[in-house]
């Protein structure tokens, strides 16, 4: 499958997904409002039948006078005064009740808002998405670009410039000038990782070799407890992190690693940036052992309403 039919069939099935999402929303909307007019029908129904029982009532009522007025017996003339006591009727004229209307403003206020507010509980935002057109042939990424797995298969990529050769790695698609940046990756119980920010006139061809004087600012774990700033120091962690906060500051040129369960600062790299920097991964494989993907962790989507005052 070329790279154009792929990349035609992920945004179909983005977009499917949406679509599912917007047709199921509509379809419990309208559930919800046919819900809320048979209630009020069934309300309705009630207060009419409880109405032809009080018409009923009087009826009968109205037939009993009318005999007693056709017969000439003196005595049930005498007996009129109890007839129209029994005769009085309290039915009253009926109202339309509160609230027997549709809730209109209910269903229709803001919905494209409401709609759109739910939906964020099914999109997710990465502040780094992983660019393919960098990945070494053994590299491969998951379909939303999040996720990056060694998977000791040659995929046979192009060798387009962009593509490491030799260094299992893969980049950022973005690169960054200015500001501040920072984004979680998800490292697990992986014995070895490489995982920071290089500069985009990296050596992308042949051997890699890491420090900040060839461009890379990079945290490196090897055989599941050592770990260093490529290229400066060997750290001594208190316990192995399930993931790793990278934070940039460019202007200042500061790259930051954290351990993400309680932001403890485990490096900060000082130098100055010239050029574009890129996030930087490299998923190592253990010999013959699968340990597992970088991942990406999304960031909490929330919405804000402002006043107009």
């Amino acid at each position: 499958m070329s790279q154009v039919q792929h990349t035609e069939r992920q945004i179909k099935a983005e977009f499917e997904k949406l679509h599912q999402f917007l047709r199921e929303e509509e379809e419990a909307r309208l559930a919800a409002l046919r819900e809320e007019e048979e209630q009020k029908s069934r309300i309705m129904k009630e207060k009419i039948e409880n109405i032809k029982g009080h018409i009923s009532t009087l009826t009968a009522k109205i037939t009993a006078i009318e005999k007693i007025m056709d017969t000439e017996d003196t005595s049930s003339l005498q007996s009129y005064k109890n007839t129209k006591e029994r005769a009085q009727c309290t039915l009253q004229d009926p109202e339309l009740l509160s609230g027997a209307r549709i809730d209109v403003a209910k269903h229709l206020g803001n919905l494209k808002f409401r709609v759109w507010e739910k939906m964020l509980e099914m999109v997710q935002y990465t502040p780094v998405v992983l660019d393919p057109n960098t990945v070494r042939t053994y590299v491969s990424l998951s379909d939303d670009l999040t996720t990056v797995r060694h998977t000791g298969t040659d995929h046979k990529y192009p060798d387009n410039p962009e593509r490491f050769s030799n260094c299992v790695s893969v980049l950022g698609s973005e690169g960054f000038t200015s500001g501040k940046h920072s984004w979680e990756v998800k490292v697990g119980n992986k014995l070895s990782w490489d995982i920071g920010v290089v500069k985009e006139s990296i050596s992308r061809k042949g051997s890699i070799s890491y420090s900040p004087g060839r461009g890379f600012w990079v945290l490196m774990l090897r055989n599941g407890d050592k770990y260093r700033a490529a290229g400066v120091t060997d750290l001594t962690l208190k316990r192995k992190p399930q993931s790793i906060r990278v934070q940039l500051d460019y202007d200042r040129g500061e790259v930051s690693f954290f351990d993400s369960s309680d932001m403890s600062l485990i490096y900060t790299s000082k130098d100055t940036f010239t050029e574009s920097v890129f996030p930087y991964f490299c998923p190592h494989l253990k010999g013959d052992k699968n340990e597992g993907p970088l991942q990406i962790c999304p960031v909490k989507i929330s919405v804000k309403v402002m006043s107009n005052q």
